[in-house]
């Protein structure tokens, strides 16, 4: 494109040089001035952000680092919960593998609730650290719309009209779960619910409802509508966040680092232990 751009005014040009011998024009000095003319028409491509990105809101935890808009770091212990005691490791894992390529980080992303309390608590607290300590931004990721990353991306026979509805484990027959379509649009906002057999009749018996996450197990056998798809296997991880920490990066939607707390959802009550007799 560069050079058919190019062709027809230096070909001319060099025609127009030649028939005038009577001007003396330095012909390297005409082809600088053409490239000074379309310099505007030139892209300039730039740096995309490093993320650091932190899950900790279920019994998974995992930290992942994207750069241009690619994964280029991730681990994940399955083995919790945890959190205090290897998130801390697997941070410095993660830093050290940045610093040791010289990519320098843009932000810290952390999913931010709903989810474990405890889980949370340590998350956030990792990622302020950070934050803190290397003078960077501080991104929340709303955990129920992370869950339905690797289903927009992995899960193409899912219909264009129907609802997504991830759904986190609160104990009991309670579920943190909120209605999304397949653009993220918010249907209905994030809930505690307890589920039963009408709980989302009001949306199944328009169009299909895909129910997927660690709370969508015990709903299998409650919500036994024809429209009712259940997807397995789906965790909030790090290496999934990148679209949406990228996006929120983007748009200037930072949190402040000092004031910054998870979206709890519900008051946390604290219960004292059984005495054992």
């Amino acid at each position: 494109m560069f050079f058919a751009r190019f062709a027809l005014p230096l070909t001319y040009g060099r025609r127009y040089f030649r028939s005038k011998m009577k001007r003396k024009i330095n012909f390297p000095f005409a082809f600088c001035s053409l490239i000074r003319t379309f310099a505007p028409y030139k892209i300039k491509k730039e740096r995309m952000a490093c993320i650091l990105h932190i899950e900790t809101s279920t019994s998974v935890c995992s930290v992942a680092v994207s750069e241009d808009s690619h994964c280029i770091y991730h681990d994940e212990d399955h083995s919790g919960p945890n959190h205090a005691e290897r998130l801390g490791s697997m941070v410095d894992e993660a830093l050290s593998f940045t610093d040791s390529h010289a990519i320098p980080f843009d932000a810290v992303a952390v999913s931010c609730g709903p989810g474990s309390y405890t889980g949370l608590r340590i998350g956030v607290s990792m990622a302020k650290g950070v934050c803190y300590g290397r003078n960077l931004k501080l991104i929340g990721v709303p955990t129920l719309e992370l869950l339905c990353v690797p289903i927009l991306l992995g899960h193409e026979e899912i219909e264009e009209n129907a609802l997504l509805c991830p759904m986190l484990d609160a104990r009991r027959m309670e579920v943190y779960a909120a209605l999304y379509d397949r653009a993220l649009k918010e249907i209905r906002p994030v809930g505690a619910d307890v589920v039963t057999a009408d709980t989302y009749k009001e949306w199944l018996d328009e169009r299909p409802v895909y129910f997927f996450g660690n709370g969508a197990k015990k709903c299998m056998e409650t919500i036994s509508h024809p429209n009712a798809h259940y997807i397995d296997g789906i965790e909030p991880v790090a290496k999934w966040m990148q679209p949406l920490a990228e996006k929120r990066l983007l748009n200037g939607q930072t949190e402040d680092v000092a004031y910054f707390v998870p979206f709890y959802l519900k008051d946390f009550v604290a219960l004292k232990p059984k005495k054992l007799l």
